[in-house]
């Protein structure tokens, strides 16, 4: 793959197999929708291999063979048979098997296995896309940084929550905004000192993006994590951290996707406690000694 737009999301710029599946759903947003149809059938497929025929895809497809070399070329590929390899790579991972859809006859132990299956499958397609010196660039952002402020609406705002949660944990204070007007407030507030931390499965959240961009005018560093980095939520980021999913119609593919952006948190979170040394240390002992008069346990 050669599009530059999709090395910023992958660890290396070699066809890593396990990032295949991910790179390429990344970029189903920027396709047309019978481009995007073609794409999902053809990573619907688990029986392509490399000797799966261009006729095939096509009649598959129901769409002219032009039509497949034109969305391989599209997607960042030399031709239908570079796509091809890739793809028949991919389906060959053990972790491809682990995505099943849900069906609402399933029984309880086999939404148990569906539904952990998909979130593993989610952490392990994040792990090979993510770039350690982009996590290097967050964490290093976030400890200097004079005030840190964290965005999200819906799901993502329990993601902010939990982020700040747990620099405050290590004596780093931070906001949580959840409301478009705070947002905006917040953010019209900021500076070149301050980062500002954005959560959006999408990239496309009007009133995130919208104080995100007050942030970036402001002089403040962006931190994005989403799963979609060539959106516009995207193009406004410093440093942009890739979280990618499959859902189902049932669940919807932000939950697994929460999973993965959680644990890229604790991620850049224990590489920002690093760097505090014995400061970091004794400001979790008193945080820690703070909450233990809480427990029942310790009243006893």
């Amino acid at each position: 793959m050669h599009d530059p737009e999709l090395t910023n999301c992958s660890a290396s710029n070699g066809p890593e197999p396990r990032a295949v599946g991910p790179r390429i759903r990344m970029m189903l947003p920027q396709l047309t929708r019978l481009e995007a149809r073609v794409v999902e059938l053809a990573l619907g497929r688990r029986d392509f291999t490399e000797a799966t025929s261009l006729q095939s895809v096509a009649k598959a497809a129901e769409v002219s063979e032009a039509m497949i070399v034109k969305v391989a070329k599209k997607l960042g590929y030399d031709g239908y048979r570079d796509f091809r390899a890739s793809l028949a790579a991919y389906n060959r991972l053990p972790v491809v098997e682990l995505h099943k859809e849900l069906a609402r006859d399933d029984s309880t132990t086999t939404i148990l296995q569906k539904v952990f299956r998909t979130a593993v499958q989610a952490l392990e397609e994040t792990l090979a896309i993510l770039d350690p010196a982009d996590i290097e660039r967050a964490a290093d952002l976030l400890y200097r940084a004079r005030t840190r402020d964290f965005y999200g609406l819906g799901g993502s705002a329990q993601i902010a929550r939990d982020a700040a949660h747990k620099f405050l944990r290590i004596g780093m204070r931070a906001s949580v905004q959840d409301d478009a007007h705070m947002m905006v407030m917040s953010a019209s507030l900021l500076g070149p000192d301050d980062v500002t931390v954005a959560f959006s499965h999408s990239g496309e959240t009007d009133s995130v993006v919208d104080a995100v961009s007050i942030a970036k005018s402001a002089g403040s560093s962006v931190v994005v994590v989403t799963n979609h980095t060539n959106s516009s939520l995207g193009g406004l980021a410093d440093v942009a951290l890739c979280s990618t999913a499959q859902g189902s119609p049932l669940t919807g593919e932000n939950a697994a996707a929460r999973v993965a952006q959680l644990t890229i948190i604790d991620v850049v979170f224990v590489a920002v406690a690093q760097r505090g040394g014995a400061t970091v240390e004794c400001n979790l002992e008193k945080t820690m000694q703070s909450v233990r008069t809480k427990r029942r346990a310790h009243r006893r």
